[in-house]
């Protein structure tokens, strides 16, 4: 990597994220909820793809930049609600990111590409942006989904599970499969694959 700019740019990420006021304990230390989030894309994307460029480096690094200050909640809690939450959030954090490696030396092309991939445009056509939905549904599978199968009921999760598996490439199904994960975490993962 290119050492400057490219460290620049993960300082400026980590700062906003280090921001978030969500604190969660891990090994006994405090950490911003979205600094591990990060931190955990980055692990997974080393796992997926080693050689990664710096854009995707990047990308992946800030796909849920200052997620925090646009709450689920300040759009309609319904599906219509979900989805529109999820684009404007693409779009801005997209924006964040792009403005982020503008401000550390990086072409506006590539801090273009940085927000195209944010944004997962050309998903399944362009692999670079597959790759990070394969990072983002790894991220999912080992750190969120124990805790969204508390809120939500069955049917809803082995769903919700059969739609990350499709959004995901071969490889992306092999790292799924060795995540490790609760007896009933990879029993719904189970139920999910076999009822598909």
């Amino acid at each position: 990597m290119s050492g400057t700019r490219y460290d620049a740019a993960l300082r400026l990420i980590d700062e906003a994220h280090a921001c978030d006021p969500r604190i969660v304990t891990v090994k006994g230390e405090e950490i911003p909820y979205e600094l591990l989030y990060g931190n955990k894309m980055t692990y997974f994307l080393e796992a997926r793809y080693p050689d990664a460029p710096e854009t995707l480096r990047l990308a992946i690094r800030s796909q849920h930049l200052r997620r925090w200050e646009v709450p689920r909640d300040s759009y309609p809690m319904n599906r219509s609600g979900y989805h529109s939450w999820r684009t404007f959030l693409k779009k801005r954090q997209a924006d964040l990111a792009a403005q982020i490696c503008l401000e550390s030396g990086y072409s506006t092309a590539e801090a273009l590409r940085v927000g195209a991939l944010i944004r997962k445009e050309d998903l399944k056509k362009d692999e670079e942006t597959q790759v990070l939905e394969d990072v983002a549904c790894l991220v999912f599978l080992e750190d969120q989904l124990e805790e969204f199968e508390k809120k939500h009921d069955e049917e809803k999760i082995v769903n919700i599970l059969r739609k990350t598996w499709i959004k995901m490439s071969d490889r992306g199904h092999e790292l799924a499969l060795k995540i490790s994960m609760s007896e009933h975490a990879r029993a719904l993962v189970m139920k999910a694959l076999s009822d598909k």
